[in-house]
């Protein structure tokens, strides 16, 4: 049941039980592990729009996270059997392992359309009752997602280095983890950084002890004005170091910088979103999984640097990229580590070397 009233009837997957979230739906024809273990998904029931999910299984390579941070699935079709050689397992089973309550046997494209004319909305999935009046009642008192923090329940406990085997580094930096896929980490890796990971509340002095060269600012999940603790660090750190930061970093920077974030009406989710790149001119096809946007219009408010869009989303004109030149700093909204979806976007983590060895000179 979603909370305007709206009922979808259909068969249990995973765990028998209830879940409540906010539901989005996702374009992506593959990558469900992936997305199901992103951290940015965090408190979200995802809808998948591609009818046949789990028809190559799972394993333990394809992770972004330790676990599986959605609250729950919907699936047109979820396949109990799969075919892949690198397969371990079934996604049932795999829902079954983390306790996540799925629905499956419904019209996702309808309800994905329900979303879309009447935006995102708090859902709860029930084998334990089909009651209107109850269900409606756990709907009304699970709180929303907005001004929410939920980067406390996806940042890591203490700090650690990524890959700490890895030789012949170029350059150092710390990552602020608020809910960091491993993709991300795994490309700025082979871009030749030592990353320093460290916890969303970490302080200024903190950071700065590790003598980074750069700071990275990752993706993670919910409402950035929501997540004040970070936005002050990042007030203190602009100016002394290159920044790069995706998705949820891209916001709070835009944030400490002046400008303003709103909530879209059903986000962006899915690999194949279409971005243009405002410097080459270029249409890059985008992963990205957001619920919320930099107003453009509070950009006015950045005072003391260049602040420059470099990235425009075709689907609804809404900020893909900005750059700040005058503190060596830039952002992107989607995810160009690509994972689920295109590489179209990688070239993004290079400039970060660039940027690094330019405030350098």
């Amino acid at each position: 049941m979603l909370e305007d009233g709206k009922i979808f009837e259909g068969e249990n997957i995973g765990c028998s039980g209830e879940t409540i979230g906010e539901v989005v739906f996702n374009t992506s024809m593959i990558g469900y592990q992936e997305i199901l273990t992103d951290p940015s998904y965090c408190e979200q029931i995802v809808n998948m729009t591609y009818t046949q999910i789990g028809n190559y299984g799972v394993n333990s390579e394809d992770v972004e996270s330790d676990k599986i941070q959605a609250k729950g699935l919907i699936v047109k079709e979820c396949f109990g059997y799969y075919c892949n050689w690198r397969a371990e397992g079934s996604l049932p089973d795999y829902l079954k392992k983390y306790k996540i309550v799925g629905l499956e046997g419904i019209d996702t494209r309808q309800l994905t359309r329900h979303i879309r004319l009447k935006g995102s909305m708090k859902g709860i999935i029930s084998t334990e009752t089909d009651d209107k009046g109850e269900l409606m009642e756990k709907l009304g008192s699970y709180p929303s997602i907005i001004n929410r923090d939920l980067v406390k329940y996806v940042t890591c406990g203490k700090p650690y280095v990524y890959n700490p085997e890895k030789i012949g580094c170029r350059h150092t930096i710390v990552a602020v983890d608020f809910g960091v896929k491993l993709g991300i980490l795994k490309c700025l890796d082979w871009e030749g950084f030592k990353i320093i990971v460290v916890p969303a509340s970490v302080k200024t002095e903190e950071i700065l002890k590790y003598d980074p060269e750069g700071i990275f600012l990752s993706n993670g999940p919910g409402d950035p004005s929501a997540v004040g603790y970070a936005v002050k660090t990042i007030k203190e750190l602009i100016g002394k170091k290159p920044i790069f930061g995706i998705c949820l970093g891209h916001q709070l920077l835009a944030i400490a910088l002046g400008a303003k974030t709103y909530k879209l009406k059903f986000g962006h989710h899915g690999g194949n979103h279409p971005v243009k790149n405002l410097e080459t001119g270029k249409v890059e096809i985008t992963s990205q999984n957001h619920g919320f946007a930099v107003s453009e219009e509070s950009l006015k408010n950045i005072k003391g640097t260049d602040c420059r869009v470099t990235h425009i989303n075709l689907n609804d004109n809404t900020i893909e990229g900005l750059e700040f030149a005058g503190i060596n700093a830039y952002t992107v909204q989607h995810h160009p580590e690509g994972k689920p979806g295109p590489h179209d976007s990688r070239y993004v983590f290079s400039k970060f070397t660039e940027l690094i060895e330019n405030f350098n000179k």
